[in-house]
């Protein structure tokens, strides 16, 4: 028992590291924006004020343990949006990231300032997906049978993204207001 035990533990202490390594080796790559603007017209600009189109409240209360952290995620932030699959597109998603918080439906335009909270530049710049590949060949085999194959992260693609627009000489993400 012990044997199997131990080659079950090796077995999964390998998946997992080997999961840690992909993730390392495929870390999103840096890309050019799609919509460069200079700095002059970002000045010139004078950016959308966005606002959610629906929102829905929750039943459930908020947890006053976690005000702060809420407090600092709606903050305005100013910055440019970018759908990088379909390009041009505005932005269209949901978002709630606290219990009691309502949800809210946003419609954000893509390449022009736009200010609106933290919480959905953050959202918008998490939306990324992962193109998996698979292996041929016998990966492994036992009384059972051969396991063949596999699959293993081949690249992370970017889908939506949110750049920052440095309106001084603060980062965007550190808030409108100061």
């Amino acid at each position: 028992m012990s044997k199997k035990s131990e080659s079950f533990s090796t077995g999964v202490m390998d998946a997992q590291s080997q999961a840690i390594i992909n993730d390392i080796t495929h870390a999103k790559p840096e890309q050019e924006p799609i919509h460069k603007l200079s700095q002059n017209q970002v000045a010139e600009s004078r950016g959308v004020m966005l606002k959610p189109v629906r929102t829905l409240p929750d039943s459930n209360p908020f947890n006053e343990t976690y005000r702060a952290d809420y407090e600092y995620d709606r903050q305005t932030v100013s910055f440019i949006a970018e759908n990088r699959e379909l390009i041009g597109c505005p932005i269209e998603l949901w978002t709630k990231k606290y219990r009691g918080q309502p949800y809210e439906y946003w419609e954000v335009p893509t390449g022009v300032v736009v200010y609106g909270p933290r919480y959905l530049a953050e959202q918008i710049s998490k939306c990324s997906y992962r193109r998996l590949k698979a292996e041929n060949g016998v990966k492994e085999s036992n009384g059972m049978g051969q396991i063949i194959g596999g699959l293993q992260v081949e690249s992370t693609i970017q889908r939506l993204d949110a750049q920052p627009v440095n309106t001084g000489r603060k980062s965007v993400f550190m808030g409108v207001d100061g």
